[in-house]
């Protein structure tokens, strides 16, 4: 696949953490350096509330890391720690099977997804957009299309990258999200008619998209109330298989 050879119907462009699986996108340095947690779990909190920018975060992280993060300590992290929500590898290969494309686009690490597809841990998309923070050398299991993803806001654009280089029409354009971090995006894809899918929907995002009028068209997972505590038992009940009807409905259009 080039960027001159469109060959998809429709374009599925979803957020990783918290969304389609329930890690972090900072869990590979917490399992190696514990005592890190509650700061990385605090700079979490504050840039997916949309309280300080995503640049902000990822620099107050590099200021953290005592060493850089390896690909040794990726793949060690992953064989302990790695798992989706159900459904997840599997709605990614029903997706590319019907010529829908699948973008990962995420504040997670470029690195993560790099090992994760040469471990083949879930089907290689055509696209990410992601953090380039870890970053590992090139391989030919990495997507085609990979874009560096420094703001929240970065993510529309890449969206919008993809969809054109692909011949997408917006409309056909499926964006899935959970938290106020991925206000931006919902934002942009209201704008020009994408399908808005809230997965394991936060109160950030729900007050992000009503301060600006913005309709969540679908609530999929487990929707949270200001302040509850997450509750990831009752998110691995949901399959993600259950969004094909909604994703084949925006693709056929």
């Amino acid at each position: 696949m080039t960027a001159h050879s469109p060959k998809y119907r429709a374009l599925v462009s979803s957020d990783w953490n918290e969304c389609l699986a329930p890690s972090g996108p900072f869990d590979v340095i917490t399992c190696h350096h514990p005592d890190l947690e509650p700061a990385l779990s605090e700079i979490f909190r504050k840039y997916t509330g949309n309280i300080i920018s995503f640049r902000d975060a990822a620099s107050q992280v590099q200021a953290l890391l005592p060493s850089p993060v390896t690909e040794d300590r990726m793949d060690a992290y992953l064989e302990q720690s790695f798992r989706t929500y159900p459904g997840v590898p599997e709605l990614i290969a029903w997706c590319l099977s019907r010529d829908i494309l699948f973008m990962i686009n995420t504040t997670g690490p470029q690195g993560f997804f790099q090992r994760l597809f040469s471990k083949e841990l879930i089907p290689r998309v055509p696209a990410l957009s992601a953090s380039p923070f870890i970053r590992y050398p090139h391989r030919d299991t990495d997507p085609d299309l990979v874009y560096d993803l420094f703001e929240t806001h970065d993510k529309a654009a890449n969206t919008q990258a993809v969809a054109s280089a692909q011949g997408i029409p917006t409309d056909r354009i499926i964006i899935i999200g959970d938290s106020g971090g991925d206000g931006p995006h919902f934002e942009w894809g209201a704008g020009v008619g994408a399908c808005l899918v809230g997965s394991m929907t936060k109160a950030s995002l729900e007050k992000y998209c009503a301060e600006r009028g913005i309709n969540i068209h679908v609530h999929f997972g487990h929707s949270y109330g200001p302040d509850e505590p997450r509750n990831i038992e009752e998110e691995m009940q949901f399959n993600f298989k259950e969004l094909v009807p909604v994703i084949e409905k925006y693709a056929g259009r």
